[in-house]
């Protein structure tokens, strides 16, 4: 009955076809060898090349390495292809200052992805159970979830898909004791100071026995129903989140008023739609610019919808994953925030600048832009170079012509101002951000600050009549 169950799974749900290298997840315990055992008998049905794939965490010392020869013998004796890798997931875990089951399965699934990246295997099958969803359901509500962990286990993730979802723990070692199979049991698994453990032998099987015989069944079904909703639900917000934040080189920006409209209330049920749509959104933005892993919590999630009905201009909030949240007056920019973001605007970027001959340009890639200046005759050339607004005169600039980012206290005189103003003002008005602001390139000709970008020249510097050479300064694509 279980080879012709799987059969059917893996034809009909995963779409597993002829010709297809799968490799099979194996640690040795009776869930994985019991998959890998009826993977080698469907084989030639399902005109498959099964290959056995094992992981060597280096957590139990001897019983480890048991494991890995047990579960290289099993591939001999099926005669099917052993990939196998090892790591010390104690020290990768210190070193990373990680959970320890966390840093393993990263490990685990990292090798996974490498051997189908390489093209050794089509995709990986791995021996979670009814069973196995069940705990996990339990676990997250136990300690607090929503949709999204209600769903539980997902059946496919990546290259990586569980085609024992609907099958029982029983079932497995039934099929394996009538094969005359043995497997290998960790210890760690008996070990009840475990919440995992607990939950599968004390939480579990009272449930089954005082309450529903069929508990697990209802907490898989449970789960399957979470995951469609989730997934539609989902699927609203990511085009909610397209059609309402822009993103740009810097991250992504959205009108305060398109989360925040999710905190006012207008009706019990129109309310608790929007506030539900608004968490979301928030983690989908969250999602898109998040650099590395980090878990974004229900209360970060409040703090952004505080900070969008509540907050001032110029608040910031450092979410997990490298994320940081700001308000700049009615906009919320989500950024991710990295080693390398802050590399790109360092507060004493300063460069020194030689203007080019007469009819060349010079290319500058510096503070994340690249900025070509270019020599021309003026006025021969001017008339075509007009309308950029951004034309020095070159015989007034004096030595040394530096580019650095804006510095709070810069002041400038932009042709067509009758006044000095403050640079800080004159980039408000063309609406930036304080993070660009932090970047922002401008040229000083002896300590004078001669242009910015986006501004034309100030006007000490600027071409007139008599004027002979002209200093173009544009800023060009990266692509």
């Amino acid at each position: 009955m279980l080879e012709e169950t799987l059969q059917a799974t893996l034809r009909g749900q995963f779409g597993v076809a002829a010709g297809e290298r799968i490799g099979i997840g194996v640690s040795g315990g009776a869930d994985s060898v019991g998959l890998l055992r009826l993977f080698a008998e469907l084989r030639e049905t399902l005109g498959i090349v099964p290959c056995v794939v094992h992981f060597n965490h280096q957590l139990r010392g001897r019983a480890s390495d048991a494991d890995e020869k047990f579960v290289a013998k099993l591939a001999v004796r099926h005669g099917l292809e052993f990939f196998v890798a090892r790591e010390n997931i104690a020290t990768k875990a210190k070193r990373e200052r990680a959970n320890l089951e966390d840093a393993a399965r990263r490990a685990r699934y990292a090798y996974f992805e490498q051997l189908v990246r390489e093209g050794r295997i089509t995709r990986i099958a791995v021996a979670h159970t009814a069973d196995d969803q069940a705990e996990t359901v339990l676990a997250h509500i136990l300690r607090g979830t929503g949709l999204a962990g209600l769903g539980g286990i997902h059946p496919v993730a990546g290259n990586v898909f569980r085609p024992l979802l609907a099958i029982r723990r029983g079932q497995l070692r039934a099929y394996l004791k009538a094969k005359k199979q043995s497997w290998r049991d960790d210890a760690t698994n008996r070990d009840t100071t475990r919440t995992r453990a607990r939950i599968r032998r004390q939480l579990l099987p009272f449930l089954e026995k005082k309450f529903n015989a069929s508990a697990v069944e209802h907490l898989c079904q449970l789960a399957e129903l979470a995951r469609e909703d989730n997934a539609n639900l989902e699927s609203h917000a990511e085009l909610r989140a397209g059609a309402l934040a822009k993103e740009n080189k810097e991250g992504i920006a959205i009108a305060v008023r398109d989360i925040a409209l999710g905190t006012k209330s207008s009706g019990k049920h129109w309310h608790e739609g929007a506030r539900a749509m608004a968490k979301r959104l928030v983690r989908q933005l969250v999602r898109k610019v998040k650099p590395h892993a980090g878990e974004l919590g229900a209360g970060h999630v409040e703090a952004v919808l505080h900070l969008a009905a509540h907050g001032h201009s110029g608040k910031a909030l450092q979410l997990p994953g490298g994320v940081e949240v700001r308000r700049e007056r009615d906009t919320l920019f989500f950024r991710a925030v990295t080693p390398a973001t802050r590399k790109t605007t360092p507060s004493d970027f300063s460069r020194e600048v030689h203007l080019p001959p007469a009819g060349e340009a010079l290319r500058l890639d510096a503070l994340s832009r690249i900025l070509a200046l270019r020599a021309i005759d003026w006025p021969s050339e001017g008339r075509e170079t007009s309308k950029s607004g951004a034309i020095l005169d070159g015989d007034r600039l004096e030595q040394p012509i530096v580019l650095r980012h804006w510095r709070p206290g810069d002041t400038m005189r932009p042709v067509g101002h009758e006044k000095r103003r403050t640079l800080a003002r004159l980039l408000n008005e063309l609406g930036l951000t304080r993070w660009e602001k932090e970047s922002w390139p401008v040229l000083t000709s002896a300590g004078k600050l001669a242009w910015a970008l986006g501004l034309p020249a100030a006007a000490e510097f600027a071409v007139q009549e008599g004027s002979r050479r002209g200093v173009v300064i544009t800023e060009e694509s990266s692509s």
